[in-house]
């Protein structure tokens, strides 16, 4: 393997795992501020349809998220792929159910939760 191409390797890897990251972290603010806005409204001062656009509109958000998390773990997969061709097996590289499952092109799956 050149230089070249274990250089670039590891920019990848390194910026791959922090996209990852901070799709996770979106998708943990957006359950937190959910979190706090039902909490808001079990105010008996605040009306019971209080924030629901804004529910709504979080809960689209937190989709979005979602999709972009798994997009971001179907392109860790096919760089995989890749530096297998370009450089050979790496023993860090596991596939796991979870990403066989996000291979299968039929169409997207639900994560099996045992």
């Amino acid at each position: 393997m050149s230089v070249r191409i274990q250089q670039d390797s590891q920019e990848i890897r390194k910026h791959i795992r922090e996209a990852e990251a901070v799709t996770d972290e979106a998708l943990i603010a957006c359950a937190k501020l959910k979190q706090i806005i039902l909490q808001a409204r079990q105010n008996p001062e605040v009306s019971v349809d209080a924030a629901q656009r804004a529910l709504m509109r979080l809960q689209q958000a937190e989709q979005q998220a979602l999709s972009m998390s798994t997009n971001l773990l179907r392109a860790h997969e096919e760089l995989n792929k890749v530096a297998h061709i370009y450089a050979g097996p790496d023993e860090n590289d596991v596939i796991t159910p979870m990403t066989a499952r996000l291979n299968d092109e039929s169409g997207v799956r639900e994560p099996e939760f045992a």
